[in-house]
């Protein structure tokens, strides 16, 4: 499941003070109805239902969608305190089973014990009514990152095929839901969850995406959130322009751990030294892009060693990648295929539909420009054009902005050397939130933290937040736990 979120990127209102104006409040309590979950996210002990939610929050009696949600409930009923919502990340990600997949992960047995632990599909994804562009076969074969560019050139041409996945979505069968796939009414949706499963709170663990989500739910229900964790953290600002072009630093701050790895074990060929392995990262994007092996060309190669840098289990098999394009070997796993319409499409509807975006070539020309010195691994393909540039204009509201009012419930858990959400934008997080929030470093690289990550300090600081509702009396900075 973690290699396929890191491939990827290459992957009711209960008060309407706190919601849009014109919410009805929910009376009662929905019944939901659990079941078997659809196979290819059936786990043990793991349930399924939908939920129907409001299209439009103004109006709420109007056309409603589904919501898919699942449940791996506690089997200590003594010890369970409530629910736990959960989010692996995105947007456009699955989240059906990610209860399970945490409990697989190492999710302690006593947080299991406390919390019937909850995932869903957002609105748009999967399962929940689901959105699309009609992506193209080689639309979906160039992911979520722009095409590396070298020149002002570049960006222009890649700005007519941005256009034309704009136009796509705009004028697509799901074109309806797009001013309604946001953060913040996926946000909502939460709180119809909470609402129908018959909790006064809820506490949440969302990790990447995940985090701006909590961080908007807590944000627009802080009387309604328990405990709150934060995990792997996009600024405040959520998934906007800066976010997208953090990601350039995120690389740069997490490849030396791979240079290091891959100095160390010379039988793969890339060199005895980090600055030997960097230069190999350098001359494999260059001839890739001159000539393309596999099928895999330099901007492909780029989101490729991106995603692999999201865990240090990943990082033999991304050795193991460059030896096979760098000696033509056939490569040790395939390239991610399968239709991924669907998961870019939400991401699309969400990323473009939140913020306003630059919206004229001579700014990504500028900005790709800057990024390609700053940040010369991927700088100038996560600074370049994409559809939220073309994106349609209306908006149903503005974005919502992360402050300090509300209770103190929030734990912002972030890795030092995070390739997707770099340490610098949780820092920023972490300042919105201001008395709201405790941060928690790790000294570590990879995209997660909880539960799967090594680092024994900053898990039981997780797992005690959520078990006990202790948090450190000021913000902790876990050192390295080498052998981990």
């Amino acid at each position: 499941m973690r290699r396929a979120l890191s491939l990827s990127l290459a992957a009711t209102a209960v008060a309407a003070a706190t919601a849009v104006p014109g919410v009805s409040v929910a009376a009662t309590p929905d019944t939901v109805r659990w079941g078997p979950c659809p196979e290819k996210v059936a786990a043990p002990r793991l349930e399924c239902s939908t939920l129907e939610v409001p299209l439009d929050y103004r109006d709420p009696d109007g056309r409603q969608i589904e919501i898919a949600i699942s449940r791996l409930a506690s089997e200590k009923p003594a010890q369970r305190r409530g629910v736990l919502v959960t989010n692996p990340g995105g947007p456009g990600i699955t989240g059906l089973g990610w209860p399970a997949v945490l409990a697989e992960s190492g999710l302690p047995q006593q947080v299991l014990d406390s919390y019937d632990v909850i995932g869903f599909d957002p609105r748009g994804v999967a399962r929940s009514t689901p959105v699309t562009c009609d992506l193209t076969p080689e639309q979906q074969s160039r992911g979520n990152f722009p095409t590396y560019a070298h020149t002002a050139a570049d960006v222009a041409r890649d700005a007519g095929k941005a256009r034309t996945v704009a136009r796509q979505c705009a004028t697509s069968r799901t074109a309806w839901m797009l001013p309604h796939t946001t953060t913040a009414n996926t946000a909502r949706d939460m709180d119809r969850i909470r609402v129908a499963l018959g909790e006064p709170k809820l506490s949440y663990h969302g990790a990447s995406y995940g985090s701006y989500l909590g961080a908007v739910y807590t944000t627009m229900f802080p009387k309604r959130s328990d405990r709150i964790v934060l995990d792997s953290n996009l600024g405040p600002g959520g998934y906007d322009a800066t976010a997208m072009r953090l990601f350039g630093r995120g690389m740069e701050d997490r490849f030396p751990d791979f240079a290091a790895f891959a100095a160390a074990h010379p039988e793969y060929g890339l060199g005895t030294t980090s600055e030997q392995v960097t230069a190999k990262f350098f001359d494999l994007a260059e001839r890739l892009e001159a000539k393309p092996v596999h099928g895999i060309d330099g901007t492909l190669f780029r989101g490729l060693t991106f995603g692999d840098l999201y865990d240090d289990s990943l990082l033999p098999q991304l050795a193991k990648t460059w030896q096979a394009l760098d000696t033509g070997r056939p490569l040790p796993i395939d390239p991610p295929t399968g239709d991924m319409d669907n998961f870019m499409s939400a991401r699309f509807s969400v990323v473009c539909g939140d913020t306003r975006w630059p919206g004229t070539v001579r700014e990504y020309q500028r900005n790709v420009a800057v990024d390609r010195l700053k940040y010369p691994m991927l700088g100038a393909s996560t600074a370049g054009i994409g559809p939220c540039a073309f994106w349609p204009t209306e908006r149903v509201e503005p974005p919502v902005r992360i402050g300090d009012r509300g209770p103190s419930n929030v734990l912002v858990a972030q890795n030092e050397r995070d390739p997707a959400t770099p340490l610098a934008g949780a820092q920023e997080l972490r300042r919105a939130f201001g008395k709201r929030a405790t941060m928690v470093t790790a000294d570590q690289g990879g995209h997660g933290v909880y539960p799967y990550g090594r680092n024994t300090c900053a898990n039981d600081t997780v797992t005690a937040f959520l078990t006990t509702g202790r948090s450190p009396a000021r913000d902790l900075a876990c050192a390295a736990e080498p052998g981990k």
